[in-house]
């Protein structure tokens, strides 16, 4: 039977955010997923814009290819927390990175429901 265990982003100290100062790929780490391919990562990912501007932010999945790796996004200004990733899997190690349309304003937070067979 599989279990299921709450935990933080791997990128993140103590739960805080992880603020997005990269403007192009290569992003920020904001996930390692887990190790291998009999357990999964189910990623709950959110993000928060402090600027006065909306900005595009850019979530790369595993990988940089466009488009297959990519999922772009605008984040409203001071609008408070958005959901960016609505508990999709991944595994095998693969990094999930994050750059955004101007550097030091958008932050992102979230958690993962670790999936061990």
């Amino acid at each position: 039977m599989a279990t299921f265990s709450k935990l933080p982003l791997s990128h993140n100290t103590n739960g805080k955010n992880i603020k997005v100062t990269q403007t192009a790929t290569a992003g920020d780490d904001i996930h390692t997923a887990v190790a291998g391919t009999s357990n999964w990562d189910e990623v709950w990912l959110y993000a928060c814009n402090t600027d006065s501007s909306d900005r595009k932010l850019t979530i790369e999945w595993g990988g940089v290819t466009s488009p297959d790796d990519l999922t772009e996004v605008t984040i409203e200004a001071e609008s408070g927390w958005t959901l960016i990733v609505p508990g999709l899997l991944i595994q095998n190690g693969l990094v999930i990175q994050a750059f955004a349309a101007a550097a030091n304003v958008v932050m992102v937070n979230g958690y993962v429901n670790r999936i061990t067979a």
